[in-house]
Formats: C-alpha cells, sequence, structure tokens
C-alpha cells in the first residue's frame, strides 16, 4: 500500500494515503502549523504532544521515528471526539489534498451517477466538500432539505462485467472533484444512494416524490424512462422489494474466509444490521449464514505487506500487493466469542458498513433523526458522543507475524506508516472514515 521512496532532503514531505490511494502530501511545517492552530483553538490540555523540531538535520533512523510519530500524533487527533470532526482539522486535509493534486480552485460541472446508471450534472468549485457536492445534487433533483440526510455520495468502480464494485463513502475531509479527478481513470464514478440500513426509513423518502424516484431506481434494475407512471406503482413495486430476503443489501465481490474452515470462498451481503455469509466450503457445498452487528463485541481492518526473511519491504510493495483483512469477534453462543476474518480489497468498505449500522442504531435508541446531520454524520447526543470503539484485541491469528498494535483504544480514522520493523497494522472497529496510510519521504525539516 506503501512506497517508501527517497528524494533530496530539501524536499522532505509526508504521504498520507486513504484507502491505499495517495490523498494529500504535507511537510512537517504544514503538520506543526496545524498543532499550533489546535492549541490556539482548544488549549493544551486537549491538544496530543507533537514531534518537536530538530536543529540538525534528521538521520534515516530518526526520520522513520518522527514520521511514526507523526502517525500516533495523527492518530491520537482524528481519535478525540471534538479534534477529530473539528472544522479546523477536516478543511486540513481537504487543502492538503487539493494542492497535492495541484488542482486549482475553479467552477467546474461534476457527473454524479443515480444507482441505475442516469446521471446528473451539477456545477460546483473544485474545492467544494462532499456536503457542499450533496447538496448541489439534491437542489439539482429538487430533493427536500429534511431528506438529504438519508442519502450519500458513494465512490463505485465499474467491472467488465457490467457490475461495480463499491470503493469507499465520500467523507467530510476530502473533496470530491480532486477525488474523482486523482484516479484518472474512467472506470470509476461517483453515485448518489441512500445511506440508512432499516427499511422503516424508507416510508419517509416515498412520502416525497423525488425521493421516491431516487429509491425505485436504486431498487430496480432499470428505472422507467418517463415520470408519467404513478407514484402508486412505484410505492407497490418497493413494497413488494422490502419482502425480499436481501432488500437493501450491500453484496460485495468474492472473497476469502476463515469461518467455518480456513480457505473458504464466501460473496458477503451488508444489510439488516448484519453480514450475510455464502460460503463454498472445500468440499463445494454451499452454506449460508449471517452475523449481527449487535453480536459482533469488536472488529478492525488489518492490511499487510509480504513479508520476506522476516522483514517487509514497502519499497517492493504495490496496491496489489497489499492484503486487507476484516476480523471481527463474534459471540457465537452464551459462553463462546470466535474470530471471523474476511480477506478482501473491500475490507474497508465492510468495516464502513458495520459501523453505520451501529450509528444508526444508536441514534435510534437515542430517539434522534438521520434527517439531520452534523459534520457529515448522523447527529447524537452528547451522551453518545463519548462512545468509544471496544479495546484493540490481539491478533484473531496467532501464527501471524508482526502484527503491530498501534493504539488500545482506537476511533474513527488512523494512520499507518510501514518501515522495516513491521508488516502490518490494525484499525479499530469504529474507522469509519477509512484507513490511512503515513509515508515519509525525506530526511530533512522544512
Amino acid at each position: 500500500m506503501v512506497c517508501t521512496s527517497c528524494i533530496p532532503h530539501w524536499t522532505l514531505a509526508y504521504n498520507i494515503h486513504v484507502n491505499g490511494v495517495l490523498h494529500c502530501r504535507v511537510r512537517y511545517s504544514q503538520l506543526l502549523g496545524l498543532h499550533e492552530q489546535i492549541k490556539k483553538e482548544y488549549g493544551n490540555n486537549v491538544v496530543p504532544a507533537f514531534p518537536p523540531k530538530k536543529i540538525f538535520t534528521l538521520t534515516p533512523a530518526e526520520v522513520d521515528q518522527r514520521r511514526e510519530q507523526l502517525e500516533k500524533y495523527m492518530q491520537a487527533v482524528r481519535q478525540d471526539p471534538i479534534l477529530g470532526s473539528s472544522e479546523m482539522f477536516n478543511s486540513f486535509l481537504r487543502k492538503a489534498q487539493q494542492e497535492t493534486q495541484q488542482i486549482p480552485t475553479e467552477e467546474v460541472q461534476l457527473e454524479i451517477y443515480l444507482s441505475n446508471g442516469q446521471k446528473v450534472k451539477v456545477n460546483i468549485l473544485t474545492s467544494d466538500q462532499t456536503e457542499d457536492v450533496l447538496e448541489a445534487v439534491a437542489s439539482k433533483l429538487d430533493l427536500p432539505d429534511e431528506l438529504v440526510g438519508y442519502f450519500s455520495l458513494f465512490l463505485v468502480q465499474e467491472r467488465g462485467d457490467g457490475g461495480c464494485t463499491y470503493v469507499r463513502k465520500l467523507q467530510e475531509f476530502e473533496l470530491p472533484y480532486v477525488s474523482i479527478t486523482s484516479l484518472h481513470s474512467p472506470d470509476y464514478r461517483i453515485v448518489l444512494r441512500k445511506s440508512y440500513w432499516d427499511t422503516a426509513y424508507d416510508s419517509d423518502v416515498m412520502d416525497d416524490r423525488v425521493g421516491l424516484n431516487l429509491l425505485y431506481a436504486q431498487v430496480t434494475v432499470s428505472w422507467f424512462k418517463r415520470y408519467s407512471v404513478w407514484s402508486i406503482k412505484q410505492k407497490v413495486f418497493i413494497r413488494l422489494a422490502q419482502t425480499l430476503k436481501y432488500y437493501g443489501y450491500i453484496k460485495f465481490d468474492p472473497c476469502i474466509t476463515d469461518f467455518p474452515e480456513k480457505g473458504c470462498h464466501v460473496i458477503v451481503g451488508a444489510g439488516n444490521n448484519e453480514l450475510n455469509f455464502h460460503v463454498k466450503l472445500p468440499s463445494d457445498q454451499m452454506k449460508e449464514g449471517s452475523f449481527k452487528v449487535t453480536r459482533m463485541r469488536c472488529w478492525r481492518v488489518t492490511s499487510s505487506v509480504p513479508v520476506a526473511n522476516g522483514t517487509a519491504n514497502p519499497s517492493s510493495s504495490s496496491k496489489c500487493d497489499v492484503k486487507l483483512e476484516l476480523a471481527f469477534e463474534y459471540l457465537m453462543s452464551k459462553d463462546r466469542l470466535q474470530w471471523v476474518t474476511i480477506t478482501s480489497p473491500q475490507a474497508i468498505m465492510m468495516s464502513i458498513c458495520l459501523q453505520s449500522m451501529v450509528d444508526e442504531l444508536m441514534v435510534k435508541k437515542s430517539g434522534g433523526s438521520i434527517k439531520k446531520r452534523l459534520n457529515g454524520s448522523f447527529q447524537r447526543s452528547d451522551s453518545q458522543q463519548v462512545v468509544k470503539s471496544p479495546p484493540l484485541l490481539d491478533s484473531p491469528d496467532p501464527s501471524r507475524e508482526q502484527v503491530v498494535k498501534l493504539s488500545t483504544k482506537l476511533s474513527s480514522v488512523s494512520l499507518r506508516g510501514l518501515s522495516s520493523s513491521n508488516s502490518a497494522s490494525d484499525i479499530s472497529g469504529n474507522d469509519f472514515h477509512g484507513n490511512y496510510s503515513f509515508e515519509g519521504i525525506g530526511d530533512d525539516d522544512l
């Protein structure tokens, strides 16, 4: 996922990757400036310690040490319920993303696709954040403000077989135009789709004509080409679809699991507050089972690079070399917990789905509403803001080598760096915003 490369010392920079893709490149001085802003706004007692500035040129060992310190600092900021969701932090990442990709602020037209393949063109600024673009799409479609919170923007990759792979949900720390443009591939597109799991919310959406059409487009393979069709027909179709077993599920690409035994091929679906497994056993027998999110004690995503002679070599690793795994500890019976592992390039998206299910359950339990959003996520009560993910556990596979525990309690985003001393890193079950990697380039302060 991270290819460590060195360039002349006077151009030191740190590459921050999101889900294996370069998000931005920042210098130590920029991170120090962010730290000073956060201290000024929130005080010294809230802000974590920042690695000190060095007078002399750093040695390679000191460069690696600083990168690890910056990882921990950025982890601590992102995990803080106040700092991590602050506009100051998110705007820093957005500005850095735009500067890294060298895309000037200007008016552009961005294509947003609906679930049925139709597209909507919206006029935005290249510097518009995800929430701005979502509101622009909603305005273009005449979707009422109170229904905007039911929908989100997703980055999707089109496959050669006509299907699509959900890469991630676009977050508040990124600029959609910059994110899609920087991929330099026509296979990627931004898709508008519902972002809730509870089918009871369908009724709210279907009360509005535009909401009904959007939901109908997602439910059906093809949408009626004319809007003159009676709404009652669409509602009847959706009500009928709701009776189907996998209504509202996101289906992932085929992957590998260790349940019920290692090396099983599986198709995973996320929906109805569960992960559904269609497993093909080594004996070619097919089995189906579901894992409820309410019975998961915790989960985490692990990324690793190949290990040769006991040493990871980041400089030789490419995106295809990285193995992503989602592991969750599940209450199989009253007194028995068991780890279940899924090996899939979409492990992070699966984790995002699990976290959004938990968020939705928490909002519903507190009597809140998904109509209103706070910083791009569900609005929660004060009591919910302090909810943390369970402590990170040991590796589910005792034989796994060099699994590094970055923190005993992680929430939101984790940043990752690879060195010759580690081959994998852990991301918490609360990793709703994606997998960050942190790569140091150079050996001097700027």
